[in-house]
């Protein structure tokens, strides 16, 4: 099991009024969202009508290159995805987008979040007689459209039909010979905007960060339930799935987001520098020095280190030429890799009393890590604050957690984490204080991880392998081994 949270995925898109290297500006837009998935990356390009793609596994920059890049082609569309996977295995079968020919046209799909009812959906198309080719939720969603467009006169309308069947998290860049599709599921889980070049060219993005990265100018979020259509005649809304209860993922301010974004209209870096006050506020600590753990941690140290006035410095310097501790393909080696990701600046850690400041504890492990880094470093005291309350829920809407099993918080009292890590004494962000961040009321949002409040129903079947599994343990799919 891994030791730290799996970012989500992240989706872009490119509507050009001409054509031009859409490959090259989807390239760069995954780039800035690298953080949301380093498991496998992939760009389709639509040349008038013909779809060129490539994906595989891998970060964005082992996958393309310029010889690559240009042998997708010139188009006017493109639709591009970075997986971190949360249904289905890490294999190339998963990667997006997903590519599907129908009988009224091609269509391209990438997908952010998570469906509750896929297992159902799947089961239901199987006994159809429908075939999948991964084991990735995005297939269902996939399938449920190309099924809907088959009686509606246009992919909006598809797109639209199906959403009154899916359930669960969704943020979606659909793609056909002619339009640029973005739907948003509508509680509203996950991230989705879009943006303008100053040549024309629109651009869909899972966060404001990809629109910046391509010189684009933001206009606006998609709205929970909406369905923007972009064609050469320009833009046109659906709003008939819109209205429901807005149920954004606070993790998002938390950790998944760049602190550079702005989700529904709050900078993701101010938000996490609140936290940090926000803590400074509750756990008045006499210490010498605030360290946060790079990078989603450090915000917060900085607002901690604010508000208390206890000075911050670099504690801890982060290796940039290492991917995410969880691509270790082997247990052991993932371990080891913790102390080559982050190291000590033992000058500054020396014999002080240190108030470590991360992004989240989930299971505890790599935190524990960390700890002990800092204890050799020469720490006379280590206190470990959270600025995210206690983690004792699954998430089902597109964080890699499905059991409370391996929560740290959810089966140990507080005083016996802090034992269990290694810290002198550790604190967590209050649920009545993570409402505060924002800067509102604390309504609209996804609290679920924390406080066990599903803004939808459960899904009965949640294990990331489920479809994987789903052969092997329905009777009904016994014939296959006789």
């Amino acid at each position: 099991m891994e030791n730290v949270i799996h970012e989500e995925c992240g989706v872009f898109g490119v509507f050009s009024p001409d054509t031009k290297d859409v490959a090259s500006l989807c390239y760069y837009g995954l780039f800035a969202l690298q953080h949301r998935g380093q498991e496998s990356a992939g760009i389709v390009v639509n040349d008038d009508g013909v779809f060129n793609y490539l994906k595989d596994t891998g970060l964005v920059s082992q996958i393309f290159d310029a010889e690559r890049l240009s042998k997708l082609g010139p188009g006017n569309m493109a639709v591009g995805h970075v997986r971190y996977g949360t249904t289905g295995s890490g294999d190339r079968k998963n990667a997006q987008p997903i590519v599907v020919n129908h009988l009224k046209g091609n269509m391209a799909l990438a997908h952010n979040g998570n469906l509750v009812n896929s297992y159902e959906l799947r089961t239901e198309l199987e006994e159809q007689g429908s075939i999948f080719h991964s084991t990735s939720d995005t297939e269902v969603i996939a399938y449920v459209i190309t099924k809907e467009r088959l009686h509606t006169k246009n992919i909006e309308d598809a797109v639209c039909e199906a959403l009154g069947r899916l359930e669960g998290a969704y943020s979606l860049i659909i793609m056909s010979p002619s339009k640029l599709i973005a739907a948003r599921d509508p509680h509203g889980f996950r991230p989705l905007c879009y943006g303008q070049r100053d040549d024309g060219t629109y651009i869909i993005a899972s966060e404001t960060c990809a629109l910046d990265a391509v010189n684009a100018r933001f206009i606006r979020e998609i709205e929970p339930g909406e369905v923007v259509t972009i064609t050469k005649d320009g833009i046109k809304s659906n709003r008939e799935h819109c209205g429901g209860k807005k149920s954004f993922c606070v993790f998002e301010y938390l950790y998944i987001a760049r602190p550079d974004s702005i989700c529904e209209g709050c900078s993701v870096h101010a938000a996490r520098i609140r936290a940090g006050e926000l803590l400074a506020e509750a756990y008045p600590i006499d210490a010498d020095i605030v360290v946060g753990v790079p990078d989603s941690g450090t915000d917060a140290a900085i607002g901690y280190s604010h508000r208390s006035g206890i000075p911050y410095d670099i504690g801890l310097i982060k290796n940039k030429y290492i991917g995410r501790t969880f691509i270790a393909p082997a247990q052991g080696l993932r371990e080891e890799m913790v102390s080559i990701k982050l190291n000590v600046v033992r000058p500054v850690i020396e014999g002080k009393r240190v108030i470590l400041v991360d992004d989240s504890i989930v299971r505890g492990t790599t935190c524990a890590k960390i700890v002990k880094r800092l204890r050799e470093g020469g720490a006379a005291e280590v206190h470990l604050l959270s600025s995210a309350p206690k983690y004792l829920n699954p998430c089902y809407y597109g964080v890699d957690i499905d059991t409370r099993e391996t929560l740290i918080a959810a089966n140990h009292p507080t005083e016996e984490i802090a034992k269990i890590v290694g810290a002198d004494s550790i604190h967590f962000l209050s649920i009545e204080d993570v409402k505060k961040i924002t800067g509102g009321d604390g309504t609209g949002f996804c609290y679920a991880c924390f406080d066990g409040l599903y803004p939808t129903k459960t899904p009965t079947n949640a294990e990331k392998s489920r479809f994987e599994r789903k052969i092997s343990t329905n009777p009904k799919f016994a014939d296959r081994y006789k």
